[in-house]
Protein backbone atom coordinates (compact mmCIF):
# COMPACT_ATOMS: atom_id res chain seq x y z
CA UNK A 1 0.00 0.00 0.00
CA UNK A 2 0.96 3.73 0.00
CA UNK A 3 0.91 6.90 1.33
CA UNK A 4 -2.42 7.46 -0.51
CA UNK A 5 -4.35 4.91 2.04
CA UNK A 6 -2.88 7.28 4.88
CA UNK A 7 -4.38 10.77 3.50
CA UNK A 8 -7.38 8.79 2.82
CA UNK A 9 -7.81 7.92 5.96
CA UNK A 10 -7.01 11.19 7.24
CA UNK A 11 -10.28 12.97 5.21
CA UNK A 12 -12.32 10.45 6.41
CA UNK A 13 -10.97 11.30 10.00
CA UNK A 14 -11.91 15.16 9.14
CA UNK A 15 -15.12 14.51 6.92
CA UNK A 16 -17.29 11.55 8.66
CA UNK A 17 -15.65 12.27 11.95
CA UNK A 18 -14.14 8.19 12.02
CA UNK A 19 -10.93 7.95 14.20
CA UNK A 20 -7.66 7.49 12.43
CA UNK A 21 -6.25 4.39 14.53
CA UNK A 22 -9.73 2.97 14.76
CA UNK A 23 -9.27 2.77 11.18
CA UNK A 24 -5.93 1.29 11.03
CA UNK A 25 -6.52 -1.35 13.50
CA UNK A 26 -9.33 -2.15 11.40
CA UNK A 27 -7.40 -2.06 8.77
CA UNK A 28 -4.52 -4.25 10.45
CA UNK A 29 -7.12 -6.99 11.32
CA UNK A 30 -8.71 -7.70 7.74
CA UNK A 31 -5.04 -7.86 6.36
CA UNK A 32 -4.17 -10.30 8.99
CA UNK A 33 -7.43 -12.45 8.13
CA UNK A 34 -6.59 -12.01 4.41
CA UNK A 35 -3.13 -13.79 5.06
CA UNK A 36 -4.52 -16.33 6.86
CA UNK A 37 -6.84 -17.47 3.94
CA UNK A 38 -3.89 -17.62 1.67
CA UNK A 39 -2.49 -20.93 0.84
CA UNK A 40 0.85 -22.10 3.27
CA UNK A 41 -0.09 -19.19 5.71
CA UNK A 42 1.56 -19.35 9.86
CA UNK A 43 -0.48 -20.88 12.63
CA UNK A 44 -0.14 -17.71 14.73
CA UNK A 45 0.75 -14.66 12.91
CA UNK A 46 0.89 -10.80 13.21
CA UNK A 47 0.60 -7.87 11.35
CA UNK A 48 2.11 -4.31 11.95
CA UNK A 49 1.43 -1.69 9.52
CA UNK A 50 3.14 1.62 9.88
CA UNK A 51 0.68 4.63 10.41
CA UNK A 52 3.03 7.20 8.60
CA UNK A 53 3.48 5.40 5.80
CA UNK A 54 1.28 2.94 5.37
CA UNK A 55 3.40 -0.04 4.66
CA UNK A 56 2.95 -3.23 6.64
CA UNK A 57 4.37 -6.36 7.42
CA UNK A 58 3.61 -10.05 8.17
CA UNK A 59 5.23 -11.97 10.91
CA UNK A 60 5.14 -15.80 12.00
CA UNK A 61 5.02 -16.01 14.88
CA UNK A 62 6.78 -19.21 16.88
CA UNK A 63 5.73 -19.93 20.20
CA UNK A 64 7.77 -22.55 22.94
CA UNK A 65 5.34 -25.76 22.94
CA UNK A 66 4.34 -25.87 26.78
CA UNK A 67 3.34 -22.02 26.76
CA UNK A 68 0.90 -22.95 23.90
CA UNK A 69 0.04 -25.90 25.57
CA UNK A 70 -0.92 -23.26 28.25
CA UNK A 71 -2.78 -20.53 26.50
CA UNK A 72 -4.61 -23.30 24.49
CA UNK A 73 -6.28 -25.11 27.81
CA UNK A 74 -6.66 -21.48 28.71
CA UNK A 75 -8.65 -20.47 25.80
CA UNK A 76 -10.74 -23.63 25.93
CA UNK A 77 -11.88 -24.19 29.77
CA UNK A 78 -13.11 -20.71 29.12
CA UNK A 79 -15.17 -21.49 25.95
CA UNK A 80 -18.71 -22.62 26.68
CA UNK A 81 -20.81 -24.99 24.45
CA UNK A 82 -22.87 -23.69 21.30
CA UNK A 83 -26.75 -23.69 20.61
CA UNK A 84 -26.82 -24.55 16.67
CA UNK A 85 -29.45 -21.65 15.52
CA UNK A 86 -30.87 -24.38 12.83
CA UNK A 87 -31.51 -27.26 14.88
CA UNK A 88 -31.58 -26.13 18.44
CA UNK A 89 -29.48 -28.62 19.64
CA UNK A 90 -26.07 -27.88 21.84
CA UNK A 91 -22.74 -28.74 20.27
CA UNK A 92 -19.07 -28.77 20.70
CA UNK A 93 -17.21 -25.05 20.62
CA UNK A 94 -14.98 -24.56 17.55
CA UNK A 95 -11.07 -25.58 18.25
CA UNK A 96 -9.30 -23.05 20.39
CA UNK A 97 -7.59 -19.86 18.33
CA UNK A 98 -4.86 -17.47 19.96
CA UNK A 99 -5.38 -14.24 18.91
CA UNK A 100 -2.51 -11.35 18.95
CA UNK A 101 -3.93 -10.18 21.53
CA UNK A 102 -3.70 -13.13 23.77
CA UNK A 103 -0.24 -13.66 22.90
CA UNK A 104 1.04 -9.58 23.24
CA UNK A 105 2.20 -10.71 26.90
CA UNK A 106 4.38 -13.14 26.23
CA UNK A 107 6.62 -10.98 23.39
CA UNK A 108 9.48 -11.94 25.24
CA UNK A 109 9.20 -15.31 25.16
CA UNK A 110 8.21 -15.63 21.45
CA UNK A 111 9.83 -15.65 18.16
CA UNK A 112 8.76 -13.09 15.60
CA UNK A 113 10.09 -14.19 11.86
CA UNK A 114 8.94 -12.03 8.70
CA UNK A 115 6.73 -13.92 6.15
CA UNK A 116 5.02 -10.83 3.74
CA UNK A 117 4.19 -12.61 1.05
CA UNK A 118 5.56 -11.15 -2.06
CA UNK A 119 2.21 -10.78 -4.19
CA UNK A 120 -0.12 -9.58 -0.87
CA UNK A 121 0.39 -6.24 -1.92
CA UNK A 122 -2.57 -6.62 -4.93
CA UNK A 123 -4.93 -8.34 -1.80
CA UNK A 124 -3.91 -5.78 0.57
CA UNK A 125 -4.70 -2.55 -1.52
CA UNK A 126 -8.12 -4.65 -1.68
CA UNK A 127 -8.76 -5.53 1.99
CA UNK A 128 -7.90 -1.90 2.60
CA UNK A 129 -10.88 -0.46 0.61
CA UNK A 130 -13.12 -2.88 1.99
CA UNK A 131 -12.32 -2.05 5.48
CA UNK A 132 -12.45 1.39 5.05
CA UNK A 133 -16.11 1.18 2.87
CA UNK A 134 -17.11 -1.18 5.74
CA UNK A 135 -16.09 1.32 8.34
CA UNK A 136 -17.77 4.35 6.85
CA UNK A 137 -20.70 2.56 7.13
CA UNK A 138 -20.65 1.84 10.14
CA UNK A 139 -19.88 5.01 11.51
CA UNK A 140 -22.81 6.80 9.46
CA UNK A 141 -25.23 4.82 11.13
CA UNK A 142 -23.41 5.40 14.31
CA UNK A 143 -24.06 8.98 13.50
CA UNK A 144 -27.71 7.86 12.61
CA UNK A 145 -28.23 6.54 15.86
CA UNK A 146 -26.60 9.20 17.69
CA UNK A 147 -28.90 11.56 16.23
CA UNK A 148 -32.33 9.99 15.92
CA UNK A 149 -31.84 7.99 19.28
CA UNK A 150 -33.77 10.63 20.97
CA UNK A 151 -36.33 11.35 18.45
CA UNK A 152 -38.78 8.30 18.87
CA UNK A 153 -42.27 9.48 18.57
CA UNK A 154 -41.45 12.54 16.54
CA UNK A 155 -43.31 13.19 12.83
CA UNK A 156 -40.81 13.02 9.80
CA UNK A 157 -41.49 13.85 6.42
CA UNK A 158 -40.42 11.22 3.55
CA UNK A 159 -39.93 10.10 0.14
CA UNK A 160 -40.87 6.50 -0.47
CA UNK A 161 -37.81 4.63 -2.81
CA UNK A 162 -39.02 1.45 -3.09
CA UNK A 163 -41.56 -0.58 -1.52
CA UNK A 164 -42.64 -4.76 -1.67
CA UNK A 165 -44.81 -7.25 0.05
CA UNK A 166 -42.38 -7.07 3.51
CA UNK A 167 -41.58 -3.00 3.91
CA UNK A 168 -41.08 0.18 2.26
CA UNK A 169 -38.06 2.47 2.60
CA UNK A 170 -38.16 5.93 2.67
CA UNK A 171 -35.92 8.89 2.46
CA UNK A 172 -35.60 10.58 5.42
CA UNK A 173 -32.48 12.61 3.78
CA UNK A 174 -29.40 11.85 1.81
CA UNK A 175 -28.07 8.56 2.62
CA UNK A 176 -30.22 8.11 5.83
CA UNK A 177 -33.57 6.13 4.95
CA UNK A 178 -36.32 4.48 7.89
CA UNK A 179 -38.44 1.15 7.44
CA UNK A 180 -41.96 1.59 7.19
CA UNK A 181 -42.44 -2.48 8.04
CA UNK A 182 -45.84 -4.19 6.96
CA UNK A 183 -46.69 -4.53 10.26
CA UNK A 184 -47.16 -0.66 10.29
CA UNK A 185 -48.66 0.07 7.03
CA UNK A 186 -52.23 1.41 6.30
CA UNK A 187 -54.19 -1.62 4.93
CA UNK A 188 -55.93 0.48 2.16
CA UNK A 189 -52.89 2.66 1.76
CA UNK A 190 -50.05 2.19 -1.72
CA UNK A 191 -46.91 3.19 -1.19
CA UNK A 192 -45.76 4.43 -4.62
CA UNK A 193 -41.79 5.58 -5.80
CA UNK A 194 -41.77 8.97 -4.97
CA UNK A 195 -44.63 9.69 -3.18
CA UNK A 196 -44.20 11.85 -0.12
CA UNK A 197 -45.52 10.23 3.14
CA UNK A 198 -45.28 11.49 6.65
CA UNK A 199 -45.23 9.00 9.64
CA UNK A 200 -44.06 8.68 13.03
CA UNK A 201 -40.53 7.49 14.19
CA UNK A 202 -41.24 4.23 16.58
CA UNK A 203 -37.78 2.76 16.75
CA UNK A 204 -34.36 4.12 16.47
CA UNK A 205 -31.91 0.28 16.61
CA UNK A 206 -27.89 -0.01 16.57
CA UNK A 207 -27.76 -3.57 15.44
CA UNK A 208 -28.09 -5.04 12.19
CA UNK A 209 -27.47 -4.18 8.63
CA UNK A 210 -29.95 -2.59 7.23
CA UNK A 211 -32.05 0.72 8.22
CA UNK A 212 -31.82 1.46 11.86
CA UNK A 213 -34.62 3.63 11.85
CA UNK A 214 -38.13 2.28 12.00
CA UNK A 215 -40.83 4.28 11.42
CA UNK A 216 -45.27 4.04 11.32
CA UNK A 217 -48.55 4.96 9.66
CA UNK A 218 -50.63 3.00 11.87
CA UNK A 219 -49.46 4.16 15.84
CA UNK A 220 -52.42 6.53 17.59
CA UNK A 221 -48.77 9.41 18.28
CA UNK A 222 -49.38 10.33 14.13
CA UNK A 223 -52.98 11.28 14.59
CA UNK A 224 -51.33 13.61 17.64
CA UNK A 225 -48.01 14.88 15.83
CA UNK A 226 -50.46 15.81 12.79
CA UNK A 227 -52.94 17.97 15.10
CA UNK A 228 -49.71 19.36 16.51
CA UNK A 229 -48.96 20.52 12.92
CA UNK A 230 -52.17 21.67 11.81
CA UNK A 231 -52.94 23.00 15.32
CA UNK A 232 -51.33 26.35 16.92
CA UNK A 233 -53.04 26.19 20.33
CA UNK A 234 -51.79 22.44 20.36
CA UNK A 235 -48.46 23.14 19.65
CA UNK A 236 -48.50 25.71 21.98
CA UNK A 237 -50.07 23.85 24.61
CA UNK A 238 -53.31 25.86 24.92
CA UNK A 239 -55.36 22.83 24.30
CA UNK A 240 -53.89 19.21 24.52
CA UNK A 241 -54.93 16.15 23.10
CA UNK A 242 -56.03 14.07 26.22
CA UNK A 243 -56.17 10.07 24.12
CA UNK A 244 -56.46 8.80 20.57
CA UNK A 245 -58.44 5.67 19.88
CA UNK A 246 -57.62 4.43 16.19
CA UNK A 247 -58.58 1.86 13.72
CA UNK A 248 -56.07 3.04 11.27
CA UNK A 249 -57.95 3.66 7.69
CA UNK A 250 -60.95 3.94 9.04
CA UNK A 251 -61.60 5.51 12.06
CA UNK A 252 -60.27 7.34 14.93
CA UNK A 253 -61.28 9.47 18.15
CA UNK A 254 -59.07 12.32 19.98
CA UNK A 255 -60.49 13.44 23.16
CA UNK A 256 -58.94 16.79 23.64
CA UNK A 257 -59.02 19.88 26.48
CA UNK A 258 -58.51 23.46 26.98
CA UNK A 259 -55.56 24.50 29.16
CA UNK A 260 -56.83 28.63 28.64
CA UNK A 261 -59.90 30.03 28.97
CA UNK A 262 -61.81 31.10 26.10
CA UNK A 263 -60.65 28.50 24.19
CA UNK A 264 -62.80 26.01 22.59
CA UNK A 265 -60.86 22.59 21.69
CA UNK A 266 -62.85 21.23 19.43
CA UNK A 267 -63.26 24.40 17.67
CA UNK A 268 -60.07 24.85 17.66
CA UNK A 269 -59.05 21.16 16.34
CA UNK A 270 -61.88 21.33 13.63
CA UNK A 271 -60.66 25.32 12.62
CA UNK A 272 -62.55 27.55 10.24
CA UNK A 273 -64.87 25.39 8.40
CA UNK A 274 -63.26 22.28 8.87
CA UNK A 275 -59.90 23.84 7.56
CA UNK A 276 -57.59 22.05 10.06
CA UNK A 277 -59.05 18.73 10.48
CA UNK A 278 -59.74 18.29 6.73
CA UNK A 279 -55.90 18.86 6.24
CA UNK A 280 -55.42 15.84 8.69
CA UNK A 281 -57.93 13.52 7.55
CA UNK A 282 -56.44 14.29 3.88
CA UNK A 283 -52.95 13.28 5.29
CA UNK A 284 -54.18 9.66 6.46
CA UNK A 285 -56.16 9.55 3.11
CA UNK A 286 -59.56 9.79 4.46
CA UNK A 287 -59.80 8.15 7.82
CA UNK A 288 -62.76 10.25 9.27
CA UNK A 289 -61.89 11.69 12.62
CA UNK A 290 -64.30 11.88 15.35
CA UNK A 291 -62.88 15.27 18.24
CA UNK A 292 -64.56 14.30 21.64
CA UNK A 293 -64.45 17.29 24.26
CA UNK A 294 -62.42 15.54 27.15
CA UNK A 295 -64.24 15.76 30.52
CA UNK A 296 -62.97 14.12 33.94
CA UNK A 297 -66.37 12.63 34.74
CA UNK A 298 -66.81 9.10 33.42
CA UNK A 299 -70.52 9.48 32.48
CA UNK A 300 -70.04 12.52 30.30
CA UNK A 301 -67.15 11.41 28.82
CA UNK A 302 -68.54 8.11 27.60
CA UNK A 303 -71.66 10.18 26.21
CA UNK A 304 -69.79 12.28 24.27
CA UNK A 305 -67.07 9.69 22.99
CA UNK A 306 -70.03 7.96 21.36
CA UNK A 307 -70.88 10.56 19.15
CA UNK A 308 -72.07 11.09 16.53
CA UNK A 309 -74.65 9.51 18.20
CA UNK A 310 -77.41 10.67 21.07
CA UNK A 311 -76.91 9.67 24.31
CA UNK A 312 -79.84 9.54 26.96
CA UNK A 313 -78.52 8.49 30.14
CA UNK A 314 -74.83 6.48 31.46
CA UNK A 315 -74.82 4.51 34.12
CA UNK A 316 -71.22 3.66 35.95
CA UNK A 317 -70.13 1.26 37.43
CA UNK A 318 -66.76 2.90 39.00
CA UNK A 319 -65.17 -0.32 40.73
CA UNK A 320 -65.40 -2.56 37.52
CA UNK A 321 -65.09 0.74 35.44
CA UNK A 322 -68.29 -0.28 33.56
CA UNK A 323 -70.51 2.25 31.62
CA UNK A 324 -74.25 0.95 30.66
CA UNK A 325 -75.22 3.23 27.56
CA UNK A 326 -79.20 4.05 27.30
CA UNK A 327 -79.56 5.29 24.13
CA UNK A 328 -82.85 6.26 21.91
CA UNK A 329 -83.86 3.35 19.78
CA UNK A 330 -83.43 5.25 16.44
CA UNK A 331 -79.75 5.72 17.99
CA UNK A 332 -78.38 2.15 18.94
CA UNK A 333 -77.30 1.41 15.33
CA UNK A 334 -75.42 4.62 15.53
CA UNK A 335 -74.00 4.29 18.31
CA UNK A 336 -72.77 1.04 18.28
CA UNK A 337 -71.49 1.39 14.58
CA UNK A 338 -70.60 -1.01 11.76
CA UNK A 339 -69.75 -4.13 13.19
CA UNK A 340 -69.67 -2.50 16.59
CA UNK A 341 -66.64 -0.08 15.54
CA UNK A 342 -67.61 3.12 17.10
CA UNK A 343 -68.51 1.48 20.40
CA UNK A 344 -64.68 -0.15 20.77
CA UNK A 345 -63.36 3.40 19.49
CA UNK A 346 -65.57 4.68 22.28
CA UNK A 347 -64.48 1.87 24.90
CA UNK A 348 -60.76 2.44 23.61
CA UNK A 349 -60.41 6.38 24.20
CA UNK A 350 -62.48 6.34 27.46
CA UNK A 351 -60.87 3.19 29.32
CA UNK A 352 -64.25 1.91 30.16
CA UNK A 353 -66.11 -1.23 29.09
CA UNK A 354 -69.00 0.24 27.36
CA UNK A 355 -72.49 -1.86 27.26
CA UNK A 356 -75.49 -0.04 25.35
CA UNK A 357 -78.84 -0.81 25.28
CA UNK A 358 -81.67 0.69 23.87
CA UNK A 359 -84.41 3.00 25.82
CA UNK A 360 -87.26 0.10 25.49
CA UNK A 361 -85.02 -2.51 26.03
CA UNK A 362 -83.48 -1.39 28.98
CA UNK A 363 -87.00 -0.17 30.59
CA UNK A 364 -88.10 -4.19 30.27
CA UNK A 365 -84.93 -5.22 31.57
CA UNK A 366 -85.83 -5.26 35.10
CA UNK A 367 -89.63 -5.67 35.72
CA UNK A 368 -88.83 -5.26 39.80
CA UNK A 369 -88.59 -1.38 39.19
CA UNK A 370 -91.29 -0.98 36.74
CA UNK A 371 -93.53 1.73 38.12
CA UNK A 372 -91.06 2.95 40.18
CA UNK A 373 -92.11 6.69 40.99
CA UNK A 374 -89.12 7.66 42.99
CA UNK A 375 -90.77 9.52 45.75
CA UNK A 376 -90.73 7.27 48.88
CA UNK A 377 -88.13 6.17 50.52
CA UNK A 378 -85.49 3.86 50.33
CA UNK A 379 -82.93 1.93 51.92
CA UNK A 380 -81.85 -0.78 49.76
CA UNK A 381 -78.17 0.37 49.23
CA UNK A 382 -79.12 1.51 46.09
CA UNK A 383 -79.30 4.92 44.47
CA UNK A 384 -82.67 6.32 44.67
CA UNK A 385 -82.38 8.55 41.46
CA UNK A 386 -84.64 8.11 39.30
CA UNK A 387 -83.61 8.30 35.47
CA UNK A 388 -85.68 10.00 33.07
CA UNK A 389 -86.69 6.30 31.29
CA UNK A 390 -88.53 5.97 35.21
CA UNK A 391 -86.17 3.73 36.35
CA UNK A 392 -84.05 3.72 39.36
CA UNK A 393 -80.22 3.87 38.76
CA UNK A 394 -78.55 0.21 39.13
CA UNK A 395 -75.39 2.02 41.07
CA UNK A 396 -75.33 1.56 44.88
CA UNK A 397 -75.07 4.34 47.04
CA UNK A 398 -72.22 6.26 48.87
CA UNK A 399 -72.24 5.77 52.69
CA UNK A 400 -74.28 8.13 54.69
CA UNK A 401 -76.22 9.25 51.23
CA UNK A 402 -79.24 7.57 49.21
CA UNK A 403 -77.40 8.45 46.25
CA UNK A 404 -74.18 6.88 44.30
CA UNK A 405 -71.42 9.42 43.27
CA UNK A 406 -72.40 10.95 39.75
CA UNK A 407 -72.52 14.94 40.52
CA UNK A 408 -76.15 15.28 39.16
CA UNK A 409 -77.55 12.45 41.41
CA UNK A 410 -75.75 13.93 44.60
CA UNK A 411 -77.05 17.24 44.13
CA UNK A 412 -80.92 15.28 43.61
CA UNK A 413 -80.58 15.41 48.06
CA UNK A 414 -80.98 19.44 47.91
CA UNK A 415 -84.65 18.61 46.25
CA UNK A 416 -87.86 16.84 47.19
CA UNK A 417 -87.75 14.53 44.23
CA UNK A 418 -86.00 11.77 42.81
CA UNK A 419 -86.37 12.39 39.40
CA UNK A 420 -83.03 13.70 37.45
CA UNK A 421 -85.11 15.32 35.14
CA UNK A 422 -85.58 18.15 38.16
CA UNK A 423 -81.64 18.78 36.78
CA UNK A 424 -82.69 19.39 32.83
CA UNK A 425 -82.22 23.45 32.93
CA UNK A 426 -78.87 23.03 34.89
CA UNK A 427 -75.44 23.82 33.54
CA UNK A 428 -72.33 21.60 34.71
CA UNK A 429 -71.45 24.06 36.77
CA UNK A 430 -74.27 24.54 38.39
CA UNK A 431 -75.01 20.86 38.85
CA UNK A 432 -71.73 20.37 40.21
CA UNK A 433 -71.86 23.06 43.07
CA UNK A 434 -75.48 21.21 44.29
CA UNK A 435 -73.42 18.41 44.67
CA UNK A 436 -71.11 19.84 46.81
CA UNK A 437 -72.36 19.58 50.26
CA UNK A 438 -69.79 22.34 51.32
CA UNK A 439 -71.81 24.77 48.47
CA UNK A 440 -72.72 28.52 50.34
CA UNK A 441 -76.30 28.35 50.79
CA UNK A 442 -76.59 31.58 49.42
CA UNK A 443 -74.95 30.52 46.07
CA UNK A 444 -77.37 27.10 46.27
CA UNK A 445 -80.58 28.50 47.31
CA UNK A 446 -81.51 30.34 44.11
CA UNK A 447 -80.42 27.99 41.64
CA UNK A 448 -82.67 25.28 43.83
CA UNK A 449 -85.66 27.41 43.78
CA UNK A 450 -84.89 27.83 40.17
CA UNK A 451 -84.87 24.45 38.94
CA UNK A 452 -87.70 22.91 41.27
CA UNK A 453 -89.88 25.85 39.74
CA UNK A 454 -88.70 24.99 36.23
CA UNK A 455 -89.18 21.32 37.44
CA UNK A 456 -92.96 22.33 39.24
CA UNK A 457 -94.26 24.42 35.45
CA UNK A 458 -92.87 20.66 33.45
CA UNK A 459 -94.74 18.56 35.73
CA UNK A 460 -97.87 20.89 35.45
CA UNK A 461 -97.51 21.22 32.16
CA UNK A 462 -97.21 17.75 31.83
CA UNK A 463 -100.23 17.16 33.91
CA UNK A 464 -102.11 19.72 31.86
CA UNK A 465 -100.95 17.50 28.57
CA UNK A 466 -102.94 14.27 29.87
CA UNK A 467 -105.60 16.28 31.19
CA UNK A 468 -106.39 17.36 27.93
CA UNK A 469 -105.41 14.23 26.22
CA UNK A 470 -108.18 12.49 28.68
CA UNK A 471 -110.63 15.11 27.83
CA UNK A 472 -110.13 14.81 24.23
CA UNK A 473 -110.34 11.17 24.59
CA UNK A 474 -113.81 11.51 26.07
CA UNK A 475 -114.81 14.10 23.50
CA UNK A 476 -114.12 11.67 20.75
CA UNK A 477 -116.02 8.79 22.63
CA UNK A 478 -119.02 10.88 22.98
CA UNK A 479 -119.04 12.00 19.66
CA UNK A 480 -118.33 8.47 18.47
CA UNK A 481 -121.08 7.41 20.74
CA UNK A 482 -123.52 10.20 18.83
CA UNK A 483 -121.99 9.05 15.56
CA UNK A 484 -123.62 5.47 16.40
CA UNK A 485 -126.93 6.74 17.68
CA UNK A 486 -127.07 8.89 14.56
CA UNK A 487 -126.40 6.09 12.07
CA UNK A 488 -129.03 3.55 14.57
CA UNK A 489 -131.69 6.54 13.79
CA UNK A 490 -131.13 6.66 10.17
CA UNK A 491 -131.12 2.80 9.59
CA UNK A 492 -134.00 2.57 11.74
CA UNK A 493 -136.08 5.06 9.87
CA UNK A 494 -134.70 3.50 6.35
CA UNK A 495 -136.09 -0.05 8.00
CA UNK A 496 -139.33 1.91 8.54
CA UNK A 497 -139.39 3.69 5.30
CA UNK A 498 -138.79 0.85 3.40
CA UNK A 499 -141.46 -2.08 5.81
CA UNK A 500 -143.90 1.87 4.83
CA UNK A 501 -142.98 0.96 1.22
CA UNK A 502 -143.32 -2.91 0.70
CA UNK A 503 -147.27 -2.18 2.53
CA UNK A 504 -147.70 0.28 0.51
CA UNK A 505 -146.74 -1.84 -2.52
CA UNK A 506 -148.52 -4.90 -1.51
CA UNK A 507 -151.89 -2.91 -1.18
CA UNK A 508 -151.34 -1.27 -4.38
CA UNK A 509 -150.74 -5.00 -5.86
CA UNK A 510 -153.68 -5.96 -4.10
CA UNK A 511 -156.17 -3.36 -5.44
CA UNK A 512 -154.69 -3.59 -8.68
CA UNK A 513 -155.34 -7.39 -8.96
CA UNK A 514 -159.03 -6.82 -6.72
CA UNK A 515 -159.88 -4.94 -9.84
CA UNK A 516 -158.78 -6.82 -12.74
CA UNK A 517 -160.64 -9.67 -11.49
CA UNK A 518 -163.76 -7.02 -10.84
CA UNK A 519 -163.32 -5.87 -14.66
CA UNK A 520 -163.12 -9.92 -15.73
CA UNK A 521 -166.40 -10.50 -13.84
CA UNK A 522 -168.16 -7.40 -15.75
CA UNK A 523 -167.11 -9.16 -19.07
CA UNK A 524 -168.60 -12.62 -18.29
CA UNK A 525 -171.63 -10.82 -17.27
CA UNK A 526 -172.18 -8.86 -20.59
CA UNK A 527 -170.94 -11.86 -22.83
CA UNK A 528 -174.11 -13.81 -21.77
CA UNK A 529 -176.53 -11.17 -21.61
CA UNK A 530 -175.82 -10.61 -25.49
CA UNK A 531 -176.89 -14.03 -26.56
CA UNK A 532 -179.60 -14.61 -28.41
CA UNK A 533 -182.93 -16.82 -27.15
CA UNK A 534 -182.97 -20.33 -29.31
CA UNK A 535 -186.17 -20.39 -32.48
CA UNK A 536 -189.39 -22.57 -31.38
CA UNK A 537 -189.80 -25.12 -33.99
CA UNK A 538 -192.81 -25.00 -36.34
CA UNK A 539 -195.48 -27.44 -36.22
Amino acid sequence: MSREIVDAIKVLEQEKGLDAETLMAALEDALLSAYKKSPGSAKYARVDLDRDTADFRVYELILPAELEEKLLAEVAEAQEPEIDPATGEMREPEEPDLDPEILAPYEDQIESVDVTPDNFGRIAAQTAKQVVLQRIREAERAMMYEEFQDRVGELITGIIQQSDNRYTLVQLRDRVEALLPRSEQIYSERYDHGMRIKAVITDVSAEGKGPAIVVSRKSPELIKKLFALEVPEIADELVEVVGVAREPGFRSKIAVVSHADGVDPVGACVGPRGSRVRMVVSELRGEKIDIIPYNEEPARFVAKALSPARVREVLVDDEERQATVIVPDDQLSLAIGREGQNARLAAKLTGWRVDIVGESEFAASADEDEGFEGEEEVHDGRCAAVLSAGRRCPNASLDGSRYCGLPQHQALARFGTNQVTVLAALSDDEVQLLADPAAPAGDVDPIVARAQAQFDEAEAEAEEIVEEAIAEEAAEEIVEEAVEEAIAEEILEEAVEEAVAEEALEEAVEAAEAEEIAEEAQTDDGEVAAEPAPAEESS
